[in-house]
């Protein structure tokens, strides 16, 4: 419940943070242009009457000012957007009623709050979306590549595209013209991208050896599609997963799907997508993984030994599960888009329980 005296609804854009604040004993309303300095902000919420509780939406400026508002002994909110309760009708919008509208829901405690990742923790993050940037600028350069040779009438025969004999290939065809040229960017473009996500991968692979996060990566590993990049990208982006439990994480991810129910009347449709975006498409791609019969092999074994005895034996019965619940929907004639779905949001239930084994 809200205890503060003040509250302070901050509008923060890149140049400029609007505050609104509202005295609750006096009525007394506070207004105030400032630039988006945490110096500053703390400057002006010291004039106001004390205690002081502020917030504000999670956007691009990230999580600094929150966190240099909670150094500092003050209580401050970051909000999620999409969950705002805005007036219908309303068809005005500038910074100061949103400054005032996020006032109101502070001192009425109606908003979703979410977590503000300590600093390291949105270090790492970045890390891992830079290397998700490079996985998605790879496809798009090899499908320029690729689509050039097609339209001169040149198609790659000699197995499994991508690999080392099949650039090769690539480096000694000739075209026409300036389309050599154009060939010859886009495969330096490939390559050059290539070695950036080797680089990543380093990177990633030293942090997930020794860091915070090597723990929860190691117990994680022991699920049937999570590597140590997969894991390592589960443990920085979901970071605190004592927000969740076995349920209620599906819905986070937004691997739930949506409901439309009223009456008697209850109809479902395709999942929300809410949420992560990035963990969604690491479990759906890991959820492939246990579709073929289920076998403790080599690599699965060497990461069971880095991992505890519990984590090992919960590995082992989550995969035993997911494999089952594949053999199911299998027997059922399930679309396989709608299965792999279903096996991602319980796998998602499976890593929470592996995160949150001692």
């Amino acid at each position: 419940m809200f205890s503060e005296r003040t509250s302070v609804g901050l509008d923060v854009h890149a140049r400029s943070v609007v505050a609104h604040g509202m005295d609750q004993v006096s009525g007394e309303v506070f207004t105030a242009r400032l630039v988006p300095d945490s110096s500053s902000v703390l400057e002006w919420l010291g004039q106001l009457p004390g205690p002081v509780a502020t917030i504000y939406e999670a956007g691009p400026t990230g999580f600094g000012l929150a966190r240099s508002l909670r150094a500092a002994g003050t209580r401050c909110e970051v909000v999620a957007p999409s969950k705002l309760q805005r007036p219908a009708g309303n068809r005005i919008k500038t910074d100061a009623r949103d400054a005032e509208h996020l006032c109101r829901l502070l001192r009425l405690d109606d908003f979703t709050a979410v977590a503000v990742p300590a600093e390291g923790s949105e270090a790492a993050r970045d890390l891992v979306r830079a290397r998700e940037a490079c996985r998605s600028d790879l496809t798009r350069s090899r499908q320029r590549v690729s689509k050039l040779l097609l339209r001169h009438g040149i198609v790659w025969s000699g197995g499994k595209a991508w690999t080392n004999p099949h650039l090769a290939w690539l480096v000694r065809h000739q075209l026409p013209g300036p389309a050599q040229w154009a060939l010859d960017e886009g495969v330096d473009q490939v390559l050059v991208t290539l070695a950036r996500r080797k680089r990543l991968d380093a990177h990633i692979a030293q942090l997930a050896a020794d860091s915070v996060w090597t723990p929860i990566v190691r117990r994680l590993g022991c699920l049937r599609g999570v590597s140590t990049l997969t894991g390592f990208a589960l443990a920085v982006e979901i970071d605190d997963w004592t927000r969740f439990n076995g349920h209620t994480i599906g819905a986070y991810l937004g691997l739930v799907p949506c409901e439309h129910s009223s009456g008697q009347s209850r109809a479902l449709g395709s999942i929300t997508k809410t949420g992560n975006r990035h963990v969604r498409r690491l479990l759906v791609e890991a959820a492939w993984h246990h579709k073929p019969a289920y076998k403790a092999g080599t690599t699965i074994r060497a990461r069971w030994d880095l991992a505890p005895a519990a984590a090992r034996l919960r590995g082992d019965a989550g995969n035993r599960r997911l494999h089952h619940r594949w053999a199911q929907f299998e027997k059922r004639k399930k679309n396989n888009n709608v299965a792999v779905v279903a096996i991602a949001r319980e796998m998602a239930g499976w890593c929470w329980s592996l995160a949150m084994t001692e």
